[in-house]
């Protein structure tokens, strides 16, 4: 399985209901795509975390998140919701099967 997370930090003037509308279009975008398992988002708990917005996207294969990150709809979605609320991003990408190796 494979954990793929991005984390943002948000433009100064995205207000927190700004944030919520931000939630409700990634859970709502990121679901019309097929190879997405396990859609998850939210907000910081900590105030001090420097990364107040992630996602959280599943995958049972390398070869589906290529898939993904060339839909459509998610590039539409970095496009139209993503790039105009946040400045700066990290991709943080994982594995959880130990016997399976990745290149």
């Amino acid at each position: 399985m494979i954990h793929h997370i991005v984390l943002y930090k948000l433009k100064p003037e995205i207000t927190s209901e700004r944030l919520e509308v931000l939630l409700m279009q990634t859970r709502m975008q990121l679901l019309k795509i097929p190879v997405a398992m396990n859609v998850r988002c939210g907000r910081r708990i900590d105030q001090e975390n420097e990364w107040p917005f992630f996602f959280a996207v599943e995958f049972d294969s390398k070869e589906r998140m290529a898939m993904f990150v060339e839909d459509p709809v998610y590039i539409k979605f970095i496009e139209e919701t993503i790039k105009p609320s946040t400045r700066d991003s990290m991709v943080l990408d994982y594995e959880t099967d130990p016997k399976r190796k990745y290149s």
